[in-house]
């Protein structure tokens, strides 16, 4: 009996009858307990994986004084993503002047707030050391441009730039907002995961030109959205078409109506088509933002383009 019985204990297959006896080893009754242990191990492990899933996500915390967060973000860089939202700040305040609107740029290794919206300089602290966001154009901003050179480039590895956007969302004294718009980085990286995971969102807009190349990268980013369960409003089709200032000839360089076939895949809505133009750039780059410099332009008025047309915001969340 004691070589059975080792042998058993090797197979971790010892078992135990009501009196004490031990069962013997047929091999159908070896096969039902490893059916039972491992049916009980795999229950065990699944309740280990989610006590340490639910210990590992971030809660999400509001931001301080901001009631609704809307995100602009993309899969592929060079889109028009901080055009765009520069230009939809600008649009929700000039919309009502009773809103307060806020401007946050995420992208800690390419910000390009601080030129768009022609600000420079080191934030202030307040008594309770928190920074004090930049204001132009009645636009609260913050940005890592304004805490870096401007033509320093950050070298950092992930868990720095994830310290500088904890630091960007939370130790910012943005007073009371209606609106905080956030221009994400391009792609579906650790900030945008962190982002999604930290602060409750009211919605994301998704920027792309008709190009097959960019779309592809537009399309995982709403996908990340929906797998963190943030609602996307829909699509902004960008430099949808080029307009000749002598000829009127339209040319669709970047293709056409890529965006809305996306959008149609995706079951989104396409919230405006922004025609590639001059006057965008040449305001973007002095500092002077279409909608603010030319708010009765074609550029700034056509189809509502700074503003979802389909959206509704209220004050508790986006429609």
């Amino acid at each position: 009996m004691r070589p059975r019985r080792h042998l058993l204990l090797l197979r971790g297959m010892l078992l135990w009858g009501d009196s004490g006896a031990a069962v013997p080893p047929g091999r159908s009754g070896i096969w039902a307990a490893r059916r039972q242990l491992s049916g009980a191990e795999s229950d065990t492990l699944k309740q280990r994986r989610a006590q340490i899933m639910s210990r590992g996500l971030p809660k999400q915390k509001p931001i301080e004084g901001v009631k609704q967060v809307i995100v602009v973000a993309s899969g592929k860089g060079g889109v028009g993503k901080s055009t765009t939202a520069v230009n939809l700040a600008l649009a929700l305040a000039a919309n009502d002047s009773t809103k307060t609107v806020g401007l946050l740029d995420a992208d800690v290794y390419g910000p390009s707030i601080p030129k768009m919206m022609n600000l420079k300089g080191n934030p202030e602290l307040s008594q309770n050391n928190l920074m004090r966001p930049l204001l132009n154009y009645g636009i609260a901003c913050m940005s890592m441009g304004f805490l870096v050179e401007e033509t320093a480039p950050v070298v950092w590895r992930g868990l720095l730039v994830m310290s500088a956007v904890e630091k960007l969302l939370r130790q910012v004294d943005w007073g009371q907002l209606d609106y905080l718009v956030v221009d994400m980085p391009p792609g579906t990286g650790d900030v945008q995961l962190s982002i999604s995971q930290n602060i409750p969102i009211s919605g994301a807009v998704i920027v792309s030109t008709p190009q097959d190349i960019a779309l592809m990268d537009a399309h995982k980013g709403a996908e990340m959205f929906r797998k963190v369960h943030v609602p996307v409003l829909g699509l902004i089709q960008n430099m949808s078409v080029f307009q000749c200032p002598k000829c009127k000839y339209k040319t669709p360089i970047f293709g056409t109506d890529g965006a809305r076939k996306l959008a149609r895949t995706l079951n989104l809505d396409v919230l405006g088509d922004i025609p590639l133009h001059l006057s965008i750039r040449e305001a973007s780059d002095i500092g002077q933002p279409v909608v603010f410099s030319q708010p009765e332009s074609d550029e700034s008025t056509l189809q509502s383009l700074w503003t979802p047309r389909k959206t509704r915001f209220t004050d508790k969340h986006v429609i």
